[in-house]
């Protein structure tokens, strides 16, 4: 089955505990601290492969998680790093954030990859924490949180050329005439239930990549019919083969049709250059309708060609007319450019300050709330180093500003804390 599309969930590895420790030997009876590192935890990574042309293997699984560092040991000993998390996509793959809808990466060559979420760095252990006033220090710190997020993938088949038009204007059949591919083929509509990709083979050197894009009826861009699914495969194709059908009623109006739809999808297609050719000319009345066909055209100054794909006639010189065109395309115009995603810049050391039912508080921010799960409340020392955190951010005093009295209770992240002057 043919996807293009999918919501997957994503959780990098947390990082390993900073172990609190201190060495014990015979000989030894001021060891000091020699808490060892926790392990970094494992990032989550998109790797394009050449030889996967859909989303389908997300079907059956869309939740995916890096392994977590391991936590250090005694003897100064650095717990394992958490191994990368490697998911291979096809290559035209974009990637956004399902719940802002910014873009984090458009992956299109081999072996290209993009890091999603990172994991957490290791919490560094007590042997860290000593000074020549604090030589036995009870401190350590916990691993870092994992990241965690929801993206949207959505494929874009990357081909040079795209072939287009209604129904049964015999898109699959050019391709199955031009190439070693195999779409199903039949005398109804939408016999294309999925984009085909077929390479064709110009001389020994030269070879082009091209995409039959199922067939586009009014309001596919809105979302009639089957185009709205596949007409962002359009957007990767270089050139247009833009078949008409010659036995239509208006071949005309049809391909003003298919150029609206493109339009009203992303304007950019509809100034994509195109071979446009009327298809079925074995047929004797398509053949006695030519001339008129060709003049009526002529009015609005497109210039036509004529094959029959089933016959297969005239659809080499297609070919030929279409790589032409793609050879006219400047070197820039050649390579779709992502646009820029405006990410303004966002201080880690901020924070808010809440009320909440009365005598209760909640601090929000992304240091204060990592800092509080890095944390071990177990240990004293710790915990001081926590609150010359907040004093340091300026939380304590943002607090005693807002009107925070002895006893009240002060979140942070899932932590509850007893508010001391």
């Amino acid at each position: 089955m043919f996807i293009d599309q999918v919501n997957i969930h994503v959780k990098s590895g947390k990082g390993g505990d900073g172990m609190v420790h201190f060495r014990r030997e015979k000989y030894e009876p001021r060891g000091g601290p020699d808490g060892g590192d926790g392990g970094k935890g494992g990032d989550v990574v998109f790797e394009v492969k050449p030889t996967l042309n859909s989303l389908s293997h997300f079907r059956p699984k869309q939740s995916f998680a890096a392994e977590n560092g391991v936590n250090g040991g005694a003897s100064q000993m650095t717990g394992r790093n958490g191994r990368d998390l490697v998911i291979h996509v096809p290559p035209g793959t974009v990637i956004y954030d399902a719940e802002t809808g910014a873009l984090l990466g458009d992956l299109t060559e081999a072996g290209q990859q993009l890091i999603v979420c990172k994991g957490g760095r290791g919490g560094r252990g007590n042997q860290h924490f000593a000074t020549s006033r604090n030589q036995a220090p009870r401190t350590a710190e916990r691993g870092e949180p994992h990241e965690e997020k929801m993206l949207r993938l959505e494929l874009k088949l990357i081909a040079d050329i795209g072939i287009i038009g209604l129904p049964n204007a015999g898109k699959s059949t050019l391709l199955s005439a031009l190439t070693n591919a195999k779409p199903k083929i039949g005398d109804y509509p939408f016999t294309t239930l999925e984009p085909n990709l077929g390479v064709a083979k110009l001389d020994d050197e030269t070879t082009v990549v091209l995409a039959d894009i199922p067939g586009l009826i009014e309001g596919a861009h809105k979302g009639a019919g089957l185009g709205h699914d596949f007409l962002r495969h359009i957007q990767r194709t270089r050139v247009l083969i833009h078949m008409i059908d010659g036995l239509s009623e208006d071949p005309l109006a049809d391909f003003s049709q298919v150029n609206t739809e493109l339009s009203l999808f992303d304007p950019k297609l509809g100034k994509k250059p195109q071979v446009v050719v009327v298809n079925k000319i074995d047929q004797p009345d398509v053949k006695e309708r030519l001339p008129e066909i060709k003049a009526s055209f002529k009015k609005k100054k497109v210039e036509l060609l004529t094959a029959s794909a089933m016959a297969r006639a005239n659809t080499r010189e297609v070919l030929i007319a279409a790589y032409r065109k793609l050879q006219e395309l400047p070197p820039e115009a050649l390579e779709e450019e992502a646009l820029p995603v405006y990410k303004p810049e966002v201080d880690p050391n901020q924070f808010s300050i809440h009320r909440e039912d009365g005598d209760k508080w909640r601090v929000t921010g992304a240091a204060i709330e990592r800092a509080a799960k890095m944390t071990y409340w177990e240990h004293h020392g710790s915990v001081r180093r926590f609150q010359r955190l907040m004093q340091k951010l300026g939380v304590d005093d943002a607090l005693r500003e807002a009107g925070v009295q002895e006893g009240d209770t002060v979140f942070v992240g899932d932590f509850e804390l007893e508010w001391q002057d």
